[in-house]
């Protein structure tokens, strides 16, 4: 009997960059959008562009107390174009010069000018044809605001996002202690946001200690230092800031997230285990990428039906597609449990997905090797 190689090869998202993983990240205000006061129109864009400024409040009146996420959806497809600041305020800019959408993706995940493109791959008259504005924060629901009948002269307001709270989840992308923080401790955890999107971690480090040393039970300001620990190479001390976030308000989803990709860095996957268990048990709904990690901890642990069972989720709840490695992780997982038919359809979809993957000729091989054990019948009916 041939034995099959099921190595996996873990893509790891960096949450530092941006925040799609968990769909969040606490540290990376917009460019486009005053870090303290608010919003600006950045001067001097292009003829043509689409300036965008509105504001995000949650249901009760409030605005969030951290971080939300402002998207561009466009005939389904999201694209990140900013962040609130600390009144709830964001701006954007949908410039014609750019070159294509892919491009705008990674540039607008930083604040950065956005890109507008029609079919054939040019910019496109406004690029916002179809398209829709909204916030993201887990555990919330979105009001959208539509753009199609927006131009380049009207007034760039879009008026108020609100934010409705979902019920049956427990955890919290936005920390209680934030709301508690006094103003001097606020105002070094806004500093150290500022320094870690500007790429400068010991500044980042200096105003996130500030922040939790005025106040030590800041979540959110622990989270902060703890991702400037680990961007250092300081797993440690990353660890045991994280732990002091979670041990600050333990509904608070973050930590969670850094103590688990720290785990997955050092292949601890009984603990990448249980601490994803733990975030799906807070959240069931809005961590897909922690359902993929369970999935790929219990891959290595031989725990194949709760392996597949959490792979199956995070393929269910990640409707964008934004993490592909999901087909190849249950691939392999139906691999193991030798249903070799659904097993090479996982992995043909992955390769589809990412044709250039630098693992492709071992998964390729891998993928010839399950295709060896099928049957006559079955390998016809699969090509």
């Amino acid at each position: 009997m041939k034995t099959i190689v099921v190595r996996a090869a873990l893509v790891l998202p960096c949450f530092w960059l941006a925040g799609v993983a968990s769909g969040q990240s606490d540290i990376m205000p917009g460019a486009a959008t005053g870090s303290m006061g608010a919003p600006y129109v950045t001067p001097g864009e292009a003829p043509h562009s689409i300036s965008i400024v509105g504001k995000v409040i949650l249901d009760n009146g409030a605005a969030p107390s951290e971080m939300v996420l402002i998207e561009r959806v466009c005939d389904g497809q999201a694209y990140p174009e900013a962040y609130t600041n600390s009144r709830g305020h964001f701006s954007f800019v949908i410039s014609r010069a750019a070159n294509s959408f892919a491009d705008s993706a990674e540039s607008t995940a930083m604040g950065r000018r956005s890109a507008s493109v029609n079919e054939a791959g040019e910019p496109g008259e406004h690029g916002i044809e179809n398209c829709e504005v909204r916030a993201t924060l887990v555990g919330f629901r979105s009001d959208s605001v539509p753009l199609m009948n927006h131009r380049y002269m009207d007034n760039p307001d879009i008026g108020t996002i609100v934010l409705h709270r979902v019920a049956n989840v427990d955890g919290l992308t936005i920390s209680v202690t934030s709301v508690l923080a006094p103003t001097d401790a606020r105002k070094a955890y806004e500093k150290g946001l500022e320094a870690a999107r500007r790429n400068k971690p010991d500044q980042a480090q200096k105003h996130f200690g500030k922040a939790v040393e005025v106040s030590p039970q800041y979540a959110a300001a622990w989270c902060g230092l703890a991702r400037v620990y680990a961007q250092r190479g300081q797993p440690e001390q990353a660890r045991e800031a994280y732990m002091r976030a979670v041990a600050a308000d333990p509904k608070y989803i973050p930590p969670y997230e850094g103590l688990y990709m720290l785990a997955v860095k050092e292949s601890k996957w009984k603990e990448v285990a249980d601490t994803t268990d733990h975030v799906v048990r807070l959240d069931p709904v809005d961590f897909p990428n922690a359902y993929y990690f369970n999935a790929a901890a219990n891959l290595q642990l031989n725990q194949l039906d709760v392996a597949e069972k959490n792979a199956r989720r995070a393929l269910e709840l990640d409707t964008a597609h934004r993490n592909p490695k999901t087909n190849y992780i249950l691939g392999l997982i139906l691999a193991r449990k030798r249903d070799f038919v659904k097993s090479a359809e996982f992995l043909r979809t992955y390769l589809k997905a990412v044709p250039n993957d630098p693992n492709g000729k071992h998964i390729r091989e891998q993928l010839g090797q399950i295709e060896s054990l099928l049957s006559p019948n079955s390998a016809a009916e699969e090509k």
